[in-house]
């Protein structure tokens, strides 16, 4: 996929932060997690909910690699 959340990853470890904390935190699935993971896509609600939690923007969290054709 051409997103990309190595930001929130990186956020993450400068708030000491888990995965498993931020999962707790805005409540989501935890194969919610693993999409992300995965670097697929998931839905701009759940983008919503950890920028607010973490009192990002989008661009903080995520971000679009285009592929070359």
């Amino acid at each position: 996929m051409p997103i990309s959340y190595d930001r929130l990853w990186k956020l993450l470890i400068d708030r000491k932060m888990s995965k498993a904390d931020l999962r707790r935190a805005i409540d989501i699935a935890p194969n919610t997690m693993t999409k992300m993971r995965n670097e697929e896509l998931v839905s701009s609600a759940v983008l919503l909910k950890i920028c607010e939690e973490l009192g990002c923007d989008f661009g903080d969290i995520i971000s679009y690699t285009r592929k070359e054709k």
